[in-house]
């Protein structure tokens, strides 16, 4: 059995390790709350809603196309929200001028389960956002429709019953 002072000693020591160090915490800056700028929102948020849209659009999954599209609306909506303006530009209004027909029009494609509609609107899509980036002097960034699916762990063909 540990002696009186072995006791006081362990307790001083796990009561040191547990509760952080005043010197140490007047010391540190405060972390910094994580502010994505409008590239980033776009390529982690709206790039691969895009892809995954166009994804299940090839595989004709329209429970997952329908799914997509509405992900792909929201994740345009928190960018225009997190960042409204860029630079002089209203990006919350150019976003929803120039998406709001293309996603209506692939959302009456995934309902009609009608495959020319679906690409039609796909790439009206892309060409709106392609032409959003030429507006936004950022024409360097170019989307397009898939050509592979990087989602290797994920299959976007419909599920058999």
């Amino acid at each position: 059995m540990p002696s009186r002072c072995q006791s006081a000693v362990l307790a001083v020591i796990v009561a040191a390790t547990l509760t952080p160090s005043a010197a140490v915490g007047q010391n540190a800056p405060a972390p910094q709350p994580f502010r994505p700028g409008l590239g980033d929102l776009m390529t982690m948020l709206v790039q691969p809603r895009h892809l995954k849209v166009g994804l299940a659009g090839m595989e004709r999954n329209w429970d997952y196309a329908g799914h997509a599209v509405h992900e792909l609306e929201e994740s345009l909506e928190k960018v225009a929200k997190t960042v409204p303006k860029w630079r002089d530009m209203d990006i919350a209004g150019l976003i929803e001028g120039s998406t709001k027909a293309p996603i209506e029009a692939l959302e009456e494609a995934v309902k009609a389960k009608n495959i020319a509609r679906f690409n039609e609107a796909y790439t009206q899509l892309t060409a709106a956002c392609n032409a959003c980036h030429q507006s936004t002097k950022v024409g360097m960034i170019v989307i397009q429709a898939p050509k592979s699916s990087p989602f290797a762990n994920q299959d976007f063909r419909p599920t058999k019953p």
